[in-house]
């Protein structure tokens, strides 16, 4: 069965490039452009995982993996923060909020997929 991936970040050409790739790869692709519809989108659509940018409208990364993780029905999601944000108290804050994995941008595509590969195991 094809794996969802629900990708959330406010960059449509972030979102669209990473779709294609994601897509070429053999996965199903859900999105989302601000934290508000990613949360919804998680919890109507159950993504096999979240690729989840920090800097949006409406709801920050780190909210959406907080309530996501911090709810019995949802904490078993993978969520892997995908962010410019690459401070280390940021990484333990990503971590703080339950995430599974931490990428900053610009990231290598190849890595990213590996990432992916070995949480959705």
């Amino acid at each position: 069965m094809t794996k969802k991936i629900l990708i959330v970040d406010d960059e449509k050409d972030l979102v669209e490039t990473l779709s294609f790739r994601l897509e070429a790869a053999g996965y199903a692709i859900i999105t989302a452009f601000d934290g508000k519809e990613g949360l919804e989108k998680a919890r109507s659509e159950k993504p096999d995982i979240v690729l989840l940018d920090i800097m949006m409208p409406k709801m920050d990364g780190y909210q959406v993996c907080r309530m996501l993780k911090f709810d019995d029905e949802y904490k078993h999601m993978p969520i892997i923060m995908l962010t410019a944000r690459g401070q280390e108290q940021d990484k333990k804050t990503g971590e703080n909020v339950g995430a599974d994995d931490y990428v900053t941008k610009p990231f290598d595509s190849g890595d990213l997929l590996t990432r992916i590969k070995k949480l959705l195991k």
